[in-house]
Protein backbone atom coordinates (compact mmCIF):
# COMPACT_ATOMS: atom_id res chain seq x y z
CA UNK A 1 0.00 0.00 0.00
CA UNK A 2 1.51 3.54 -1.08
CA UNK A 3 1.83 6.23 1.39
CA UNK A 4 1.14 9.84 -0.19
CA UNK A 5 3.52 12.02 0.79
CA UNK A 6 4.00 15.91 0.20
CA UNK A 7 7.46 16.66 0.81
CA UNK A 8 10.27 15.99 3.59
CA UNK A 9 12.49 17.83 5.72
CA UNK A 10 16.09 16.60 6.84
CA UNK A 11 17.31 17.50 10.22
CA UNK A 12 14.42 19.04 11.62
CA UNK A 13 14.35 20.22 15.32
CA UNK A 14 11.05 21.24 15.94
CA UNK A 15 8.72 18.01 15.31
CA UNK A 16 9.80 16.02 18.27
CA UNK A 17 13.29 15.73 20.60
CA UNK A 18 16.59 15.74 18.66
CA UNK A 19 17.29 15.94 15.12
CA UNK A 20 14.67 14.24 12.77
CA UNK A 21 13.28 13.16 9.54
CA UNK A 22 9.96 15.30 9.03
CA UNK A 23 7.61 13.33 6.35
CA UNK A 24 4.94 15.71 5.69
CA UNK A 25 1.34 13.52 4.70
CA UNK A 26 -0.70 15.07 1.82
CA UNK A 27 -4.57 15.39 3.31
CA UNK A 28 -6.02 17.12 6.15
CA UNK A 29 -9.92 16.87 7.75
CA UNK A 30 -9.13 19.98 9.97
CA UNK A 31 -9.29 23.14 7.96
CA UNK A 32 -7.74 25.83 10.78
CA UNK A 33 -7.75 29.03 10.09
CA UNK A 34 -3.72 29.79 10.55
CA UNK A 35 -2.77 26.90 8.39
CA UNK A 36 0.89 26.99 7.28
CA UNK A 37 0.66 24.35 5.51
CA UNK A 38 -2.28 24.45 3.17
CA UNK A 39 -1.27 22.93 0.25
CA UNK A 40 -1.41 19.97 2.12
CA UNK A 41 -5.13 19.92 2.83
CA UNK A 42 -6.72 18.24 -0.37
CA UNK A 43 -6.91 14.63 -0.06
CA UNK A 44 -5.88 14.45 -3.91
CA UNK A 45 -1.74 15.79 -4.76
CA UNK A 46 1.39 14.65 -3.16
CA UNK A 47 3.66 11.65 -4.44
CA UNK A 48 2.63 8.44 -4.13
CA UNK A 49 5.37 6.11 -1.72
CA UNK A 50 6.41 2.78 -1.13
CA UNK A 51 7.31 2.53 2.57
CA UNK A 52 10.67 1.07 2.17
CA UNK A 53 11.91 3.95 0.29
CA UNK A 54 10.66 6.32 3.74
CA UNK A 55 12.74 3.24 5.73
CA UNK A 56 15.78 3.69 3.15
CA UNK A 57 15.85 7.39 3.74
CA UNK A 58 15.31 6.98 7.76
CA UNK A 59 18.55 4.88 7.26
CA UNK A 60 20.46 7.33 5.76
CA UNK A 61 20.03 9.69 8.11
CA UNK A 62 20.27 7.66 11.48
CA UNK A 63 23.52 8.48 12.29
CA UNK A 64 22.65 11.96 12.52
CA UNK A 65 19.80 11.27 15.20
CA UNK A 66 21.88 10.34 17.88
CA UNK A 67 19.83 9.37 20.83
CA UNK A 68 17.15 11.70 20.59
CA UNK A 69 16.18 12.09 17.50
CA UNK A 70 14.26 9.77 14.60
CA UNK A 71 11.33 10.45 12.16
CA UNK A 72 8.38 12.27 12.30
CA UNK A 73 5.62 12.00 10.28
CA UNK A 74 2.69 15.65 9.80
CA UNK A 75 1.20 16.73 7.50
CA UNK A 76 -2.06 17.51 6.63
CA UNK A 77 -3.73 14.98 9.06
CA UNK A 78 -1.22 11.30 8.79
CA UNK A 79 -3.56 9.16 10.41
CA UNK A 80 -5.96 9.70 8.04
CA UNK A 81 -3.49 7.14 6.06
CA UNK A 82 -3.13 5.37 9.22
CA UNK A 83 -3.72 1.57 7.06
CA UNK A 84 -0.97 2.32 5.25
CA UNK A 85 1.77 3.69 7.78
CA UNK A 86 1.00 0.47 9.92
CA UNK A 87 3.67 -1.43 8.17
CA UNK A 88 5.85 1.49 7.57
CA UNK A 89 6.08 1.76 11.52
CA UNK A 90 6.75 -1.64 12.17
CA UNK A 91 9.76 -1.67 9.58
CA UNK A 92 11.03 1.57 11.36
CA UNK A 93 10.73 -0.27 14.78
CA UNK A 94 12.45 -2.76 13.75
CA UNK A 95 15.50 -0.48 12.54
CA UNK A 96 15.48 0.97 15.73
CA UNK A 97 13.65 4.34 14.75
CA UNK A 98 12.57 6.35 17.16
CA UNK A 99 9.02 7.46 16.17
CA UNK A 100 6.86 10.64 16.44
CA UNK A 101 3.36 11.50 14.89
CA UNK A 102 1.98 14.88 15.22
CA UNK A 103 -1.48 14.24 14.82
CA UNK A 104 -4.75 16.85 15.53
CA UNK A 105 -6.19 13.45 17.20
CA UNK A 106 -9.64 13.34 15.45
CA UNK A 107 -8.90 10.09 13.41
CA UNK A 108 -9.72 7.20 16.41
CA UNK A 109 -10.48 3.77 14.93
CA UNK A 110 -8.93 0.38 14.66
CA UNK A 111 -6.03 1.40 12.83
CA UNK A 112 -5.11 4.80 13.95
CA UNK A 113 -5.09 3.20 17.43
CA UNK A 114 -2.25 0.23 16.23
CA UNK A 115 -0.61 3.48 14.79
CA UNK A 116 -0.51 5.04 18.26
CA UNK A 117 0.70 1.94 19.61
CA UNK A 118 3.46 1.72 17.68
CA UNK A 119 4.65 5.54 18.04
CA UNK A 120 7.35 6.48 20.04
CA UNK A 121 5.56 9.73 21.11
CA UNK A 122 2.51 11.66 19.56
CA UNK A 123 2.45 14.95 19.81
CA UNK A 124 -0.90 15.83 20.15
CA UNK A 125 -2.19 19.19 18.82
CA UNK A 126 -4.99 20.55 20.87
CA UNK A 127 -6.19 23.92 18.84
CA UNK A 128 -8.65 25.00 21.74
CA UNK A 129 -10.54 23.09 24.39
CA UNK A 130 -13.89 25.24 23.93
CA UNK A 131 -15.66 23.51 21.75
CA UNK A 132 -17.29 26.02 20.08
CA UNK A 133 -13.95 28.08 19.87
CA UNK A 134 -12.22 25.09 18.35
CA UNK A 135 -14.97 24.91 15.71
CA UNK A 136 -14.58 28.45 14.48
CA UNK A 137 -11.14 27.61 13.85
CA UNK A 138 -10.91 24.20 12.46
CA UNK A 139 -14.37 23.52 11.13
CA UNK A 140 -14.27 20.26 13.07
CA UNK A 141 -15.59 19.65 16.94
CA UNK A 142 -12.90 18.61 19.12
CA UNK A 143 -14.69 15.79 20.75
CA UNK A 144 -12.44 13.04 19.38
CA UNK A 145 -9.26 15.01 20.27
CA UNK A 146 -10.05 14.56 23.71
CA UNK A 147 -10.94 10.68 23.25
CA UNK A 148 -7.79 10.09 21.54
CA UNK A 149 -5.96 12.01 24.46
CA UNK A 150 -7.69 9.50 26.60
CA UNK A 151 -7.00 6.82 24.77
CA UNK A 152 -2.76 7.72 24.66
CA UNK A 153 -3.02 7.72 28.11
CA UNK A 154 -5.09 4.60 29.05
CA UNK A 155 -2.24 2.48 26.94
CA UNK A 156 0.51 4.94 28.76
CA UNK A 157 1.46 6.41 25.14
CA UNK A 158 3.64 9.73 25.98
CA UNK A 159 2.20 12.31 24.24
CA UNK A 160 3.41 15.94 24.06
CA UNK A 161 0.71 18.62 23.90
CA UNK A 162 0.97 21.52 21.53
CA UNK A 163 -0.99 24.62 21.61
CA UNK A 164 -0.85 27.41 18.45
CA UNK A 165 -1.09 30.43 20.71
CA UNK A 166 -3.30 32.95 18.28
CA UNK A 167 -4.17 36.27 19.82
CA UNK A 168 -8.26 36.78 19.77
CA UNK A 169 -8.52 33.38 18.81
CA UNK A 170 -6.73 30.79 21.54
CA UNK A 171 -5.55 32.92 24.12
CA UNK A 172 -8.69 32.52 26.33
CA UNK A 173 -7.30 32.42 30.15
CA UNK A 174 -10.49 30.37 30.44
CA UNK A 175 -10.23 27.79 28.02
CA UNK A 176 -6.79 27.33 29.31
CA UNK A 177 -7.16 26.91 32.67
CA UNK A 178 -9.96 24.17 31.67
CA UNK A 179 -7.59 22.69 29.65
CA UNK A 180 -5.16 22.43 32.46
CA UNK A 181 -7.83 21.21 34.82
CA UNK A 182 -9.11 18.84 32.37
CA UNK A 183 -5.27 17.18 31.82
CA UNK A 184 -3.59 17.93 34.59
CA UNK A 185 -3.86 14.43 36.24
CA UNK A 186 -2.54 12.92 32.94
CA UNK A 187 0.78 11.03 33.33
CA UNK A 188 1.83 10.50 29.61
CA UNK A 189 1.28 14.06 29.26
CA UNK A 190 5.19 14.66 28.99
CA UNK A 191 5.23 18.29 28.14
CA UNK A 192 3.55 21.19 26.86
CA UNK A 193 4.39 23.12 24.11
CA UNK A 194 3.51 26.45 23.29
CA UNK A 195 3.62 27.36 19.32
CA UNK A 196 3.76 30.78 18.65
CA UNK A 197 1.14 32.09 16.02
CA UNK A 198 3.01 33.13 12.62
CA UNK A 199 2.18 34.27 8.78
CA UNK A 200 5.24 32.47 7.45
CA UNK A 201 2.25 30.64 5.51
CA UNK A 202 0.38 33.32 4.51
CA UNK A 203 1.67 33.73 1.12
CA UNK A 204 0.72 30.17 0.05
CA UNK A 205 -3.06 31.40 0.19
CA UNK A 206 -2.02 33.93 -2.12
CA UNK A 207 -0.73 31.13 -4.64
CA UNK A 208 -3.68 28.80 -3.84
CA UNK A 209 -5.61 31.79 -4.83
CA UNK A 210 -7.66 31.49 -1.28
CA UNK A 211 -7.91 34.20 1.29
CA UNK A 212 -5.78 34.29 4.55
CA UNK A 213 -9.03 34.80 6.90
CA UNK A 214 -6.56 35.54 9.39
CA UNK A 215 -5.39 38.78 7.83
CA UNK A 216 -4.61 41.53 10.42
CA UNK A 217 -3.73 39.22 13.43
CA UNK A 218 -0.26 40.48 15.25
CA UNK A 219 2.42 37.72 16.10
CA UNK A 220 2.54 37.25 19.96
CA UNK A 221 4.07 39.42 21.94
CA UNK A 222 7.05 38.09 24.24
CA UNK A 223 4.43 39.21 27.29
CA UNK A 224 1.69 37.14 25.88
CA UNK A 225 3.84 33.85 25.26
CA UNK A 226 5.12 34.72 28.81
CA UNK A 227 1.68 34.60 30.56
CA UNK A 228 0.17 31.63 28.64
CA UNK A 229 3.68 29.73 29.81
CA UNK A 230 2.97 30.64 33.10
CA UNK A 231 -0.45 29.77 33.34
CA UNK A 232 -0.02 26.57 31.80
CA UNK A 233 2.86 25.75 34.44
CA UNK A 234 -0.12 25.90 36.88
CA UNK A 235 -1.11 22.75 35.36
CA UNK A 236 1.91 21.05 34.06
CA UNK A 237 5.73 20.22 35.20
CA UNK A 238 7.33 20.87 31.88
CA UNK A 239 6.13 23.85 29.65
CA UNK A 240 7.92 24.89 26.76
CA UNK A 241 7.37 27.76 23.61
CA UNK A 242 8.72 26.32 20.98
Amino acid sequence: MMINVHSYESMGTFDGPGLRLVVFLQGCNFRCLYCANPDTIPLKGGKPTEAEEIVRMALSQKAFFGKKGGITFSGGEPTLQAKALIPLFRRLKEEGIHICLDSNGSVLNDYSKELFRLTDLVLLDIKEFNPERHFRITGRENNFTLETAAYLQANNIPMWIRYVLVPGHTDFEADIRAMGEHFQSYSMIKRIEILPYHTLGAHKYEALKKPYLLKGVKENTPEQLDHVRKLFEEYFPVVFVN
